[in-house]
């Protein structure tokens, strides 16, 4: 089969990218896969087409995009120019890599494109919901009635957990298309995650040599609650390291400075190469948000690294942590309960190790890129147009014409 992927996003710096780098990854072991993307880098064996934006724009902010804007602010001229560039870069990848079946990610503004796709083309799509474009959609009523429209073309609509499907049906208001909805979560690639790691580069750099680590990661926005975690690190003997960038870093920084908290590091937007090797160092990881995490790829990274988890009870997060089993819970918004948890992870080392145990075995059994991959290629195969894709003359050259140039 082939397969075209949609994705608004650069690669790396958000779950999102993860999860459409890491799927489009998987499935090019398998099937000719190409992708159309902000993002000149590449992804092993699959066809890439970059595409140039006028306006950068993401929902919540993106760690890549510093400077960018926001779908809840951004001007009509602004949102019609960027639709204009995804537009074409997505039909002149259409005419020319010729696939059988979309993958759009996102609910929108590329679902908007690939409705108009199937009925100019005759190709299927499915759209996969994040879940970090619903506080957009629920916010902005400029936005949902497109997105409904779309949906109710699309062959299958695929949220990241049971709760992203409830918001989603509760923002758009519409159950037209709640038959062809199909929930699948995010995955893990275990070729990066061994058994075991050698922390020593990571011990060197960071400071962290005979010291326990308490790590958060994450875009820092208010959403994840980070705050939360600032305030508890008052009452815990470890280092508390958090990694990841975003419009609360001044605020927490300041936080930290008001607290005089001594124990609290901030090591910025970091590389995989990194990142991976500080799960593996930390003694816990903290997610601490305070909205409905969609999913959380963060949790199953930690999870895979046999990292014990303490985390809030909200979202797609419960799809994943197990309490006392593989993670332990916290409310909401208690910074008190945080210190808690993770205090007693800290003083019980075999507490500790048998829960990171059972949540590496949690990720292997249900988790795993592979096996994830397996559930989205029964839909291709069941939705993939059946008769060759044929076009006419090139779109790059029709586009050339009608539209003045630069």
């Amino acid at each position: 089969m082939r397969i075209l992927y949609l994705q608004m996003f650069p690669l790396y710096g958000s779950g999102s990218g993860t999860y459409a780098r890491e799927l489009a990854a998987e499935v090019a072991k398998r099937h000719q896969v190409a992708m159309v993307v902000p993002d000149k880098r590449s992804i092993p064996g699959v066809q890439m087409y970059p595409v140039r934006l006028p306006v950068k724009i993401a929902f919540t902010g993106h760690p890549e995009w510093r400077d960018c804007k926001l779908y809840t602010k951004v001007a009509g001229n602004e949102l019609a120019a960027n639709y204009l560039s995804y537009f074409t870069a997505i039909a002149s990848a259409v005419d020319h890599f010729k696939p059988d079946i979309l993958h759009v990610h996102h609910l929108m503004p590329l679902p908007w494109i690939a409705r108009f796709i199937k009925i100019a083309y005759g190709l299927n799509f499915i759209v996969t919901v994040h879940g970090s474009e619903l506080p957009t959609l629920e916010n902005d009523k400029r936005y949902p009635y497109l997105t409904s429209e779309a949906l109710r073309k699309a062959v299958r609509v695929v949220p990241n957990s049971f709760w992203t499907r409830e918001w989603m049906l509760r923002v758009l208001e519409d159950e037209t298309f709640e038959r062809n909805i199909r929930v699948i979560p995010g995955g893990i690639d275990l070729s990066m995650f061994p058994e075991r790691m050698d922390t020593s580069e990571v011990d060197k750099k960071y400071r962290l040599e005979g010291k326990k680590v308490v790590m958060f990661s994450g875009k820092l926005t208010r959403y994840k609650g980070v705050r939360y975690l600032i305030q508890a690190a008052k009452y815990i003997d470890a280092i508390v390291g958090i990694t990841g960038d975003g419009p609360e870093k001044d605020n927490l920084k300041k936080l930290v400075q008001e607290l005089k908290l001594t124990n609290v590091r901030f090591f910025g937007f970091i590389t995989n190469h990194d990142l991976i090797k500080l799960y593996y160092r930390a003694d816990v990881c903290v997610v601490p948000s305070v909205w409905d995490e969609p999913l959380g790829l963060v949790v199953l990274e930690s999870m895979a690294t046999k990292t014990p988890v303490v985390v809030t009870r909200k979202g797609g997060i419960p799809l994943m942590v197990k309490d006392g089993y593989n993670g332990l819970f916290v409310r909401p918004r208690n910074s008190k309960d945080i210190a808690e948890k993770v205090n007693r992870l800290l003083s019980n080392e075999d507490l500790r190790k048998k829960m990171g145990e059972k949540a590496r075995q949690t990720v292997l059994e249900r988790f795993t890129w592979k096996i994830i991959a397996q559930r989205y290629e029964r839909m291709y195969e069941e939705f993939k147009k059946k008769e060759k894709l044929q076009t006419t003359g090139s779109f790059d050259t029709l586009i050339s014409e009608i539209l003045p140039q630069t």
